[in-house]
């Protein structure tokens, strides 16, 4: 169960990061910001169960690993946006990126993604967007 629910997320992060490959790095934070919600949103009850549970099965260095991979993916976007950014580290920068826009996410679905309406989820994106995107320029 713990591999599936990963899979569907990773699934969708990595469809994502294809799909904003061309965006300038406002619209592809703005992107990767709502997927994240959305992606944590689904099955929240799930993911609050599993976000306890896993740190007790071992399979953290699953979890590990899709962290890897994201951050590696957002790197090489940031990467491509260079001339878009100011002069910051890429490494510290794809750190800060997917720590924000994740703990953000992750938050928002362990205390309680049911209970949020849609302006709440277009106002954290917006914020999120705006951190985030002033952060990198």
């Amino acid at each position: 169960m713990i591999d599936r629910h990963n899979d569907e997320i990773m699934g969708i992060v990595r469809a994502a990061l294809v799909e904003v490959a061309d965006l300038p790095i406002d619209k592809a934070v703005r992107k990767l910001v709502t997927v994240a919600i959305d992606a944590h949103r689904i099955n929240p009850k799930l993911h609050r169960v599993l976000a306890e549970q896993i740190p007790r099965t071992g399979q953290l260095k699953d979890v590990e690993a899709y962290n890897r991979e994201i951050q590696t993916l957002v790197r090489a976007y940031l990467e491509s946006r260079r001339k878009e950014m100011r002069k910051v580290d890429l490494d510290v920068a794809t750190f800060i990126c997917v720590s924000a826009i994740e703990a953000i996410a992750h938050n928002t679905v362990l205390h309680g993604a049911e209970m949020l309406s849609e302006k709440m989820v277009r106002t954290l994106v917006d914020e999120t967007t705006r951190m985030v995107v002033g952060y990198l320029r």
